[in-house]
């Protein structure tokens, strides 16, 4: 046996095989899409077999070689037509045409003598190649418009088309003009029939092992995806990350994941109810590839779906622990994109999305039981630090007051107690103030603290509160050059101003200058407030501006608060459109900083501190 005997032989039992494996799917599933394919490799299993039969020596009826092999050789490019069809949009024009050509072909192999005249075997190769040819096309289209392991089977099915037109050629128009080169002509097709055999086998019976291996790196990627999904996205981003990954893994256009709400009782996507078409397609217990036909007269259906031509949907259900999650849906326009190995894969995603999203829910549970916790702590903070601070200026005003009564009662004409008015009349202020405090800490959370702005000289509004607090602040050093405009709430930010102040004056030693400096720079009014103080450790400083926090060097004796003011401030400036940060070590002092969207002309020069800070 010659080369060309044992490369055409190998190419029949390939396409014998593909028939076998695709009449045992159709009997199994007898859709259109598998019937189709069982005809065209049935046509092709008739060629064989005669082909084969007359090469061992057979007798093969006459009607077999003759008649029956010519109409199985005619409708090969229509039965691949149809094929084309299941896969993709053919023109019902070009199909009639096409339906057309074969009949007329037909009919002519009838009608002419045997062998048929060299025009009419041109014409009819032609015919056939044509076809074929455009057959190839459409499945080169498909390729480039799908993924995965449809893409893979669109490639393999254009080769397989490509080469029985090259196949073609060589038979019938290669040997009818160049009959001199017969031997070359036989090789070229035997070399095109084993790799069409190939290319179908791979496009229309791909073995389980292949279609995993072509699945791999996307599974892969979905399931080295989903290692830390759960814990670094919110519910919307896992099902949007698992929709585009299952979708990846099938090659298909679009996939689903619907969760099931409790209290409604349904299937939902985004918000919205999963259309009836999707759901009766999703209402299994396991793995199913079903139809789905869309309501024309639906308009959201329409619009959502209409654009992707849905009409097959591969569904799995969701569960985990017993309990329902919903549904994962693959969806294309074509059943056959599909494989019954599919069913198995699409399970394993959904089982491994049930992991993801139950994962998600019981971080979310541990978050807000946390959440609580901590809510739970900072009341209790709040509370011990509150009425400790509360206490203290109220023990005082009290006891003041006892006193102040009791001299009163042992000498009615006695003078006033100038002392003890300014001590009760001092307390009353401190108390005051961490009332208000509060109060302003309550209005931060609701967003309503700052009022109307205007614009204002951030440095003519220092000078007037060092003038206003000059007893207390005549530590306070102020560098001022020129004008700082920006939009603020006047009495708001005085308290930023106040608070940044007040807190570099309690944690400085005694004698030591507090820095005050305003400028602009690069489009912002800055400012910043430097002491000497005690610092604040690095792990404490990206907490500083939280509430009820206060660092872990603040002896609560000596420096009393409730660790508000930094809180308000930062919540001032925010408010504001600006930022707040600080540069601190423990023992070496602290420098806070504050930008604000500037209002000055763009035509003034940027002015910076006279005196350098660290920034």
């Amino acid at each position: 046996m010659s080369g060309v005997d044992q490369l055409q032989f190998l190419s029949w039992v390939l396409y014998l095989a593909i028939f076998v494996l695709v009449l045992v799917r159709t009997i199994h599933r007898p859709t259109p899409a598998h019937i189709n394919t069982t005809l065209f490799f049935g046509a092709l299993a008739v060629v064989v077999v005669e082909a084969g039969a007359v090469k061992l020596g057979l007798s093969v009826p006459t009607w077999v070689s003759g008649d029956l092999v010519a109409a199985a050789v005619l409708s090969l490019g229509y039965l691949l037509m149809r094929l084309v069809a299941d896969f993709s949009e053919v023109p019902s024009w070009l199909m009639r045409a096409v339906e057309l050509g074969g009949l007329l072909s037909f009919v002519a192999f009838l009608a002419l003598p045997t062998p048929l005249p060299p025009f009419a075997v041109i014409l009819i190769v032609a015919y056939l190649g044509a076809v074929i040819a455009y057959d190839a096309w459409s499945f080169v289209r498909e390729a480039h418009r799908t993924r995965g392991v449809t893409r893979r089977r669109m490639q393999a099915a254009a080769i397989a088309s490509g080469s029985v037109v090259l196949s073609l050629l060589c038979a019938g128009i290669g040997s009818t003009a160049r009959p001199d080169l017969g031997q070359l002509w036989d090789e070229l097709s035997a070399i095109l029939g084993l790799a069409s055999a190939l290319g179908y086998f791979i496009a229309f019976a791909p073995p389980t092992w292949l279609r995993r291996a072509w699945q791999e790196p996307e599974v892969r990627a979905f399931l080295a995806s989903a290692v830390n999904l759960a814990s670094s996205a919110d519910e919307s981003e896992i099902v949007h990350q698992l929709e585009q990954a299952t979708a990846d893994a099938f090659g298909a256009p679009a996939a689903l994941l619907a969760l099931w709400d409790v209290d409604r009782r349904g299937l939902y996507v985004d918000g919205s109810p999963l259309p009836a078409a999707l759901a009766d397609a999703s209402e299994h217990q396991h793995a199913t590839l079903t139809r789905v036909d869309f309501v024309p007269s639906d308009r959201e259906q329409a619009t959502v779906f209409g654009r992707l031509n849905i009409r097959a949907a591969l569904s799995a259900p969701i569960s985990a622990s017993g309990r329902r999650i919903g549904v994962l849906l693959v969806l294309s326009p074509r059943s056959p994109v599909f494989a019954n190995s599919d069913l198995e894969l699409i399970q394993l995603l959904a089982d491994q999305a049930g992991v993801i999203l139950e994962s998600k829910a019981l971080m979310d549970q541990s978050a807000q039981v946390r959440a609580r916790e901590e809510a739970a702590r900072l009341k209790e903070d709040f509370l011990s630090s509150a009425a400790h601070d509360l206490k203290t200026p109220l023990t005082g005003i009290v006891t003041q007051a006892q006193v102040m009564q009791r001299r009163a009662q042992r000498d009615p004409s006695a003078p006033a107690d100038r002392v003890g008015l300014d001590r009760l009349l001092d307390q009353s202020h401190r108390l005051k103030d961490l009332v208000l405090e509060l109060l302003d800490a309550s209005r931060l959370e609701q967003g309503s603290l700052v009022g109307e702005r205007e614009q204002v000289d951030l440095n003519e509004m220092i000078e007037n509160l060092m003038l206003h607090e000059r007893e207390r602040w005549k530590r306070v050093k102020l560098s001022a050059d020129g004008a700082v405009l920006a939009s603020v709430d006047p009495p708001r930010f005085e308290q930023v101003i106040t608070n940044l102040v007040e807190n570099a004056l309690k944690y400085s030693p005694p004698e030591a200058a507090v820095q005050l400096n305003a400028w602009c720079e690069d489009g912002q009014a800055r400012l910043s407030v430097h002491d000497e103080g005690i610092g604040i450790p690095v792990e404490d400083q990206p907490l500083v501006f939280e509430r009820f926090h206060r660092a872990r060097n603040v002896d609560d004796r000596r420096f009393a608060g409730m660790g508000l003011g930094l809180y308000i401030a930062r919540g001032i400036v925010e408010q504001h459109g600006g930022r707040i940060w600080v540069k601190s070590a423990a023992g070496q002092g602290s420098t806070f900083y504050v930008a604000l969207p500037s209002t000055a002309d763009a035509a003034d020069p940027p002015r910076s501190p006279s005196e350098p800070v660290l920034e």
